[in-house]
């Protein structure tokens, strides 16, 4: 018996990094998943090797979302869970960002939270599950990722609402707020196929030995264990909450 057998679950930006991994563990529970992604190619052969569906979505789209979840019932006849883990990073200085990256990032990180909700939640089963990924940086600052942190932010007050606004169906809304993920926005050796992505890996635990507790990168296997709990029932009493998962980054500063 799987955790989420059954289940049909849209994973947004699934076609590679920690939307990849949710993919595989969540078919690997039983569950109907929908690899939702701009990235055709990768979307549709990792789709084809999990037994999934893939659907073109880009989050920023009214029509794509309404396009996608058509496309779902039709295969499936329901949905019962969505995951938004689609987004993107820039590093820039606030002063320095010009506003048509601000807003990139704000349409993908933000909008596209916002359309998943409003677009899937009344098409979900009662009892279904949302899971926003957020970030380490929607509960703190950092330099250089003020447009991102800003929209991260903003994906935890729509998880909140949306929780409020969707408890009497028993729809529970989570966040999950990673930290540093050896995914490609943080390892970009992982888009280089002369690269060695392993040797990039050692080299970014090596970074984070000082910066982590744990003295570590971490794993999106890790982060998709995380999202397999907010989705299954092992978490049927919670909602509205976000969930960290960063080596313990959050937690303070080592001075010794």
């Amino acid at each position: 018996m799987g955790k989420l057998d059954g289940r049909v679950v849209i994973i947004t930006g699934s076609a590679r990094g920690q939307g990849e991994q949710e993919a595989r563990l969540f078919t690997g529970e039983g569950a109907r998943v929908v690899v939702a992604d701009v990235l055709d190619d990768q979307g549709e052969k990792l789709a084809k090797e999990i037994g999934a569906l893939y659907v073109h979505l880009d989050v920023r789209s009214e029509a794509d979302w309404q396009g996608a979840v058509a496309a779902v019932k039709k295969a499936y006849g329901r949905v019962d869970g969505l995951v938004n883990n689609a987004g993107i990073l820039r590093f820039n200085s606030l002063v320095d960002t010009p506003l048509d990256e601000f807003m990139q990032v704000v349409q993908v990180n933000q909008v596209g939270c916002f359309l998943g909700i409003r677009t899937v939640a009344p098409e979900l089963a009662d009892g279904g599950t949302i899971v926003n990924t957020a970030s380490y940086t929607a509960l703190t600052g950092m330099a250089a990722v003020g447009t991102y942190a800003a929209t991260k932010h903003a994906v935890l007050g729509l998880t909140r609402v949306a929780a409020l606004e969707l408890a009497g169906r028993r729809i529970r809304v989570n966040a999950i707020c990673p930290g540093a993920i050896d995914t490609p926005m943080s390892n970009p050796a992982r888009l280089d196929p002369a690269a060695d992505p392993e040797e990039m890996t050692r080299a970014l635990d090596e970074l984070y030995r000082k910066l982590v507790p744990l003295g570590r990168i971490g794993r999106p296997e890790e982060v998709a264990k995380l999202a397999l709990f907010l989705t299954s029932d092992d978490s049927s009493y919670i909602t509205g909450q976000p969930f960290v998962i960063d080596g313990g980054w959050l937690a303070g500063v080592q001075v010794i």
